[in-house]
């Protein structure tokens, strides 16, 4: 109901054309609730909207929307409308939308703007996706060593328009170089005279420009930072991650590596809007090439026909037995793929893991094996029964083992380990579980005959 009286407010405010009215739009709503319903309006009715606004509202609103929605936008918009709005926004979220724009676009944008802001945006622009650079801001609080705590409030007061965070302010020497951090409360409570450098945490915590970005989420997170410093392999401070900044890289994580579990690529955008095309195309190679390793379990099948074909109980058997295997290694998988995304573990806690793994699965195996000998004294007596325990004990510890290594060894090869997904893993659990269960079934069952 609140979706419906925002989307007819926002055409009432189009309509009447009336700034009173975007007024009552942004006292009544969220500027990201706005945002977000705009992306269902066309793009000459959201410049119609951002119009109406004020410059710093236009660019929050802005701001908010989706990508493919900024750059429609972009096209119909007035050039000198857009310009101003490309200078207000924040440089780490100018610099992405200067990414995502035409060539044409980049050129004539360049063209237009002062040689600092150009050196801002090409600097920040020139990051891969996946590095820190890419996601820190440019703008941020500068207080000088000696400064006392009265005038370094003082020059916080200043900077409080124009920078996106002063509650943390950055003392640097005169190399550039990060020599400790202040916050805004720490200023406030110390006396007027106090001397900053009395004041600051020296030696802060710092990342790498060129380091993944997960890894400045996961300090920020670990140390409970609101802002984390930026610098560059001359450890000259360039720029800072906020936490909002990191926030949303966790949150497109977390939707990356669940869409990778599903063995289904990153899909940009919503989905509810995603083309029958892209949707079919992010899930198509990964089904396709699960069939062909499925055919190493129809063979294994095949190959122990006569086995199947004397005992036909085991059959009753199959599913349970093998997907307890893909269900034990999918669990090992998620433990490790979430534990080395968030540094809990290293490529060098492989063989610590493999030992606690080995231990675990076996219990979990031993437990298992013990319900399944029921069913089996029930549907075939004691010789099936004994198959499938045995069977169930080295189908879990083999599971658990394969999805427990697995994002290990992506990682060794500088790949994403969440690719180590589900279907994967199932698939591979299975073709072992069919050998694991028909070997053991003709050792046993056929025993006693070749004797």
């Amino acid at each position: 109901m609140q979706k419906n009286n925002l989307k007819s407010t926002i055409k009432k405010t189009l309509i009447s054309e009336n700034k009173v009215d975007m007024n009552q739009l942004l006292i009544k709503y969220y500027l990201a609730d706005i945002s977000a319903e705009l992306d269902h309006f066309t793009e000459q009715e959201v410049c119609h909207l951002l119009t109406l606004a004020s410059d710093k509202v236009r660019v929050k609103i802005f701001s908010q929307l989706s990508n493919a929605k900024k750059i429609a936008i972009v096209d119909v918009m007035d050039e000198s409308d857009f310009l101003t709005l490309f200078l207000r926004m924040q440089p780490d979220e100018r610099a992405n939308l200067f990414n995502l724009l035409a060539l044409s676009i980049q050129k004539k944008l360049m063209s237009q703007i002062s040689q600092a802001e150009r050196d801002d945006i090409w600097r920040l622009a020139s990051y891969k996706e996946s590095e820190v650079g890419s996601i820190m801001n440019s703008d941020y609080a500068l207080l000088g060593a000696k400064l006392t705590a009265a005038q370094g409030i003082s020059l916080l007061q200043k900077y409080a328009s124009d920078t996106e965070i002063i509650y943390q302010a950055y003392i640097i020497n005169s190399m550039n170089q990060l020599v400790g951090t202040v916050s805004l409360r720490d200023l406030i409570i110390a006396e007027p005279t106090t001397i900053i450098s009395d004041l600051m945490t020296k030696n802060p915590i710092t990342v790498r420009a060129e380091s993944p970005r997960e890894v400045a989420v996961q300090l920020i997170a670990k140390y409970d930072l609101i802002s984390l410093p930026v610098i560059n392999d001359q450890d000259k401070m360039v720029g800072i991650v906020t936490y909002d900044d990191a926030m949303d890289v966790a949150a497109a994580e977390v939707d990356d590596d669940f869409y990778k579990s599903s063995a289904v690529g990153s899909l940009v955008g919503n989905i509810k809007e995603a083309s029958i095309k892209l949707l079919y195309q992010k899930r198509v190679f990964w089904l396709v090439l699960l069939v062909f390793g499925n055919v190493f379990s129809g063979a294994g099948i095949a190959y122990f026909e006569d086995t199947i074909t004397a005992y036909i109980a085991l059959v009753f058997f199959l599913p349970l037995l093998v997907d307890s295997g893909g269900n034990a290694g999918s669990q090992s998988a998620t433990l490790m793929v979430r534990a080395l995304a968030t540094g809990e573990i290293y490529l060098k806690d492989w063989a610590s893991m493999l030992g606690r793994e080995f231990i675990v699965a076996g219990l979990l195996g031993l437990t298992m094996a013990v319900a399944v000998s029921v069913l089996g004294l029930w549907r075939g007596g004691p010789e099936i029964a004994l198959v499938v325990a045995l069977t169930m004990q080295l189908i879990v510890v083999v599971g658990s083992v394969v999805g427990m290594s697995l994002p290990f060894l992506l990682s060794r090869f500088k790949m994403d380990p969440a690719a180590a997904s589900a279907p994967l893993i199932t698939s591979i659990a299975d073709g072992i579980g069919v050998i694991i269960y028909f070997t053991i079934a003709t050792w046993i069952l056929d025993f006693p005959a070749a004797i």
